[in-house]
């Protein structure tokens, strides 16, 4: 094992935990379409129950891509979670806002009223996906910071911050690039997609599964065209390269020219589309198919793993700069030392094990279809 491998071992860790992350996301997404989902307070019980007994998924993959990240690469954490924090604020603060209102919407004694935490699950369902995926967009955009090594060595400095936000947005400013808010609405409607195929795989209600299909149409259209002029910007844009010595420099067709000669990552990408294609299709055109989750959701995680690892691999600055492009971040200048990256791959051969108790208790959750009998009888439904 070495250094090298280590380093592109960890991005491959830190990518597909982001990837998972963003099939998690139908929870978020079934939220900002529960009213139209469900048209009745009944109906909208059902989506909520439904994606109340997965939103812990969600956020504890996000707080886990947080720190492995903080493990493997300290230096982008520093930077992004340290430098935006206005953007990351946002982000946790409406998954905060989520979790509270699952559990007081229908609480006695509640003095905001339903309705109001039911605003929280579509704002959250909204503004997550929407920032979460304008995230991801900058590691191909560019973000505005800039590093400062020297000050760790520098006595003359006040504060040795290495890292720091180029103007006081932090992290906001990265909105006014309208590819990024392309790449956010596109995972903004992925969400719905995956949450409007979740729903009618999880909820035993015809009502909401005849709505299901109508509303997967009014999703999965704007998903796939803002999906696909993302994906053409991408690949004919100039990217972020650097050569032996560190040196960062513009090279054109960057990221074109990386699914070329990784040629794996091309075949995982059209994998992913294919498969999230035929999950949408086959749930539009027969009335009988509800299991268009599983590959929808598959070929997310394919076509999310074979973008990120497109901009992190083959001497690729997986988060450039735009304030000063010699402060771009590499998986060379930003990775934590050999020790740590090769202690931490021995504890990462857990993560099967982990994987499998997620898949049981996933199981275990969804074994039995919710129904409106059921949230009659059960005292702790939504």
């Amino acid at each position: 094992m070495t250094y090298d491998f280590l380093q592109h071992y960890w991005c491959f860790i830190v990518s597909l935990l982001g990837a998972i992350l963003v099939f998690l996301l139908f929870v978020q997404g079934a939220n900002s379409v529960a009213r139209s989902l469900g048209y009745t307070e009944e109906g909208r019980r059902l989506v909520y129950n439904s994606t109340g007994r997965k939103w812990e998924f969600t956020f504890t993959t996000l707080v886990t891509f947080g720190g492995a990240f903080f493990a493997s690469f300290p230096l982008f954490y520093s930077t992004s979670f340290g430098g935006a924090y206005w953007l990351w604020m946002i982000i946790l603060f409406t998954f905060v806002l989520q979790a509270v209102s699952y559990e007081f919407q229908n609480k006695i004694g509640n003095l905001l009223g339903a309705n109001t935490f039911q605003f929280f699950l579509t704002l959250n369902g909204i503004v997550g996906p929407l920032l979460l995926g304008g995230a991801v967009a900058t590691f191909f955009e560019g973000s505005n910071f800039i590093i400062v090594k020297d000050n760790l060595v520098d006595a003359g400095a006040i504060t040795p911050i290495i890292s720091r936000w180029a103007n006081a947005s932090h992290g906001l400013d990265a909105l006014l690039n309208p590819w990024v808010l392309v790449m956010g609405f596109a995972v903004v409607f992925l969400a719905r997609v995956l949450g409007i195929l979740y729903v009618m795989n999880n909820v035993a209600d015809e009502d909401i599964r005849s709505r299901g299909s109508v509303r997967l149409v009014g999703a999965a259209v704007p998903f796939v065209l803002l999906f696909v002029a993302y994906l053409i910007h991408i690949l004919l844009k100039d990217g972020f390269a650097y050569n032996e010595e560190g040196i960062i420099y513009m090279e054109p067709n960057k990221y074109l020219h990386n699914f070329i000669e990784m040629w794996y990552l091309i075949v995982l990408l059209l994998i992913g589309v294919i498969m999230v294609l035929y999950g949408i299709i086959k749930t539009i055109f027969s009335k009988s198919y509800i299991r268009g989750i599983w590959p929808a959701g598959i070929g997310t995680v394919l076509t999310v793993l074979a973008l990120l690892l497109c901009c992190a691999w083959n001497n690729t600055a997986y988060y450039p700069s735009t304030a000063d492009l010699q402060s771009s971040l590499t998986l060379v200048n930003s990775c934590s030392s050999e020790f740590t990256l090769r202690t931490m791959f021995y504890v990462s051969l857990l993560v099967p094990f982990v994987l499998a108790y997620i898949f049981y208790a996933w199981r275990a959750i969804d074994n039995t279809k919710i129904t409106k009998e059921e949230l009659k009888s059960d005292d702790h439904a939504y």
